[in-house]
């Protein structure tokens, strides 16, 4: 028999609506999930888990062009309770401290063991205290959606769209600068031909015609 290797892990994703906005939050199920989500997270995503206990790897998919700073504050206790219930000690407890970070700033190195991660940069980091409230949870359980995904399958196909939307981009902004350098182009030779107009030195077509009737007659004078 042989045994073929799956890249497909389970996922649990949640939804939620704040400001008239849609957010997901996801985890993993278990240490192996969570590697892989440390390896195929998003750049948008923001990180969420209980200080100094073992809890789930909760992590918040923000929209394109929102940052940390946009984060409301109901989307972050949200995000907190949602990691609070999901850690064996801190479920129990009142209250708990929870650190979050943007993705990008997450560390693993080889020595780290499985589920183990620091961080590239500790001002990035921003620690809450949060109190238990079970209300909060429990809405977002009802959202709970069990998927088998292939994560790196699901980061090489976001990174693809993002290069092709950076492409558009470029090609718009190639074709703008081209149109500019058109209309630069044109708006110099109007003022060129305006100068020609108002010199007094310039002889136009309709004076060289009426000096040449007027050279005619001279010459008819004298025949």
């Amino acid at each position: 028999h042989y045994f073929i290797q799956s890249n497909l892990r389970m996922v649990f994703y949640f939804k939620t609506v704040v400001a008239g906005r849609e957010y997901t939050l996801y985890m993993g199920r278990d240490k192996m999930e969570n590697e892989d989500l440390l390896r195929w997270g998003f750049p948008e995503d923001v990180w969420f888990h209980v200080d100094k206990l073992s809890s789930a790897h909760v992590y918040l998919r923000l929209n394109k062009g929102e940052g940390l700073e946009d984060i409301p504050k109901d989307l972050v206790e949200q995000c907190c309770q949602l990691v609070k219930a999901n850690s064996i000690q801190g479920c129990k407890l009142a209250n708990v401290d929870i650190v979050y970070t943007p993705y990008p700033n997450l560390k693993k190195t080889g020595d780290m063991v499985e589920g183990q991660v620091g961080f590239h940069k500790n001002k990035k980091v921003i620690r809450i205290n949060v109190e238990k409230n079970n209300e909060v949870w429990k809405k977002l359980e009802k959202t709970r959606e069990e998927r088998d995904v292939d994560l790196k399958e699901e980061r090489e196909r976001r990174d693809k769209e993002e290069r092709e939307e950076q492409k558009k981009v470029q090609k718009l902004q190639r074709e703008m600068e081209k149109a500019q350098i058109e209309e630069d182009r044109k708006e110099k030779e109007m003022r060129s031909y305006k100068l020609m107009d108002n010199d007094p030195d310039t002889v136009t077509s309709n004076q060289f015609d009426n000096e040449s009737d007027a050279e005619r007659e001279l010459v008819d004078d004298f025949m």
